[in-house]
C-alpha cells in the first residue's frame, strides 16, 4: 500500500455532489433497482424514496441508485437497457430532486454517462480495469469503486489510485463482500475492512448490503452491523415487485420493507 500513497493517510477525502456528502458524518443511504427495467417503475421508486423517506421520514442523504449497463454470469440473461435506462433514470431523480448513481462498464460509456448520472460507480468486476478507472478519473464525476470478491485491502486500495492520479479526488469505497465458506449467504460481507480502511486510507467507505446477502431476509441485519460499524453510508437494492425483477430478484426489498429498514436505522441513531 506505500506506493498508493493518494488512496492513503490523510488528510480525509468527502465525496460530494448536488448536497449529497458522503464521508461527512451523516451516513449516506444508496438505494433502487438493481436494473431501470422501464420509466414507470424507476419513477414510482424515486417518488416512494422522495415521499415516504426523505420527506417522511427524514432520511435526506440519499442518492437514487439503478443499473443502464448490467454485467451478468450468464451472456443471456438481462443486460439492461443501455443509455436509454440512464436517461429515465435521470428523469426520475430530477423530478423529485434525488441525485443518481449508476454503474458504468466501458471506458467508451463514461462521457455519455458522466453528463447523466450524478455519481458513477464500477462494479465488482471492473475493479481493476484500469483503462476504465482512468477514464472516470479524468471524468471528474464521483465515482464509487466496489471492491473485487477476490481482492486484498492493497489491491482495492491501488485501484483507486488509478482515478486519484489523473487528479479526480471524489473517490470513495463501496464493500460488497468477498469469496468465503458461507454457502447459506452470496457472499461473506467483510466488516473488518470498515475499521481498516478507516485507519489507512483517505477515502470514505459505504457497504453494499445486498449483495453479500444475496437473499432479502439477511439484508436488514448487514445494514445494522455496517452502519454500526462505522461505514459512511449504505448501498440497497430495492424494487417494487421484486419476485418480478429482471434481475437479482431475491436479494431486493419490496419498498415497504425498505421504509421499515430505514425507519429503524433512523431510531436506532444509524441514520
Amino acid at each position: 500500500m506505500k506506493e498508493c500513497k493518494l488512496a492513503t493517510g490523510e488528510p480525509k477525502l468527502v465525496v460530494e455532489s448536488l448536497g449529497v456528502v458522503i464521508g461527512g458524518g451523516r451516513p449516506v443511504v444508496i438505494a433502487g433497482p438493481c436494473s431501470v427495467e422501464d420509466p414507470e417503475m424507476i419513477r414510482r421508486v424515486a417518488s416512494f424514496l422522495a415521499e415516504e423517506v426523505r420527506d417522511e421520514l427524514g432520511v435526506r442523504n440519499l442518492i437514487l441508485r439503478g443499473g443502464a449497463w448490467k454485467p451478468r454470469t450468464h451472456p443471456y440473461s438481462f443486460q439492461g437497457h443501455g443509455l436509454k435506462a440512464l436517461e429515465w433514470l435521470k428523469q426520475a431523480g430530477e423530478e423529485v430532486g434525488i441525485p443518481v448513481a449508476t454503474e458504468v462498464m466501458d471506458p467508451r460509456d463514461v462521457e455519455q454517462a458522466a453528463e447523466l448520472a450524478d455519481f458513477l460507480w464500477v462494479g465488482a468486476r471492473n475493479m481493476q480495469n484500469t483503462p476504465l478507472l482512468r477514464e472516470l478519473g479524468r471524468s471528474g464525476k464521483p465515482v464509487l469503486l466496489k471492491r473485487h470478491f477476490g481482492a486484498k485491502i492493497g489491491e482495492w486500495l491501488c485501484a483507486a489510485e488509478y482515478i486519484l492520479a489523473e487528479g479526480n479526488e471524489r473517490v470513495a469505497l463501496i464493500e460488497r463482500g468477498t469469496r468465503g465458506f458461507n454457502e447459506y449467504a452470496r457472499f461473506s460481507l467483510d466488516l473488518t475492512v470498515i475499521p481498516v480502511i478507516k485507519k489507512v486510507s483517505r477515502l470514505p467507505l459505504v457497504v453494499d448490503v445486498s449483495h453479500p446477502a444475496g437473499e432479502r431476509s439477511l439484508v436488514p441485519p448487514l445494514a445494522y452491523g455496517s452502519l454500526a460499524a462505522g461505514a459512511d453510508g449504505i448501498m440497497i437494492e430495492i424494487h417494487p415487485n421484486p419476485d418480478k425483477a429482471l434481475s437479482d430478484a431475491k436479494q431486493q426489498l419490496p419498498l415497504e420493507d425498505f421504509k421499515v429498514l430505514a425507519s429503524g436505522l433512523k431510531e436506532a441513531g444509524l441514520l
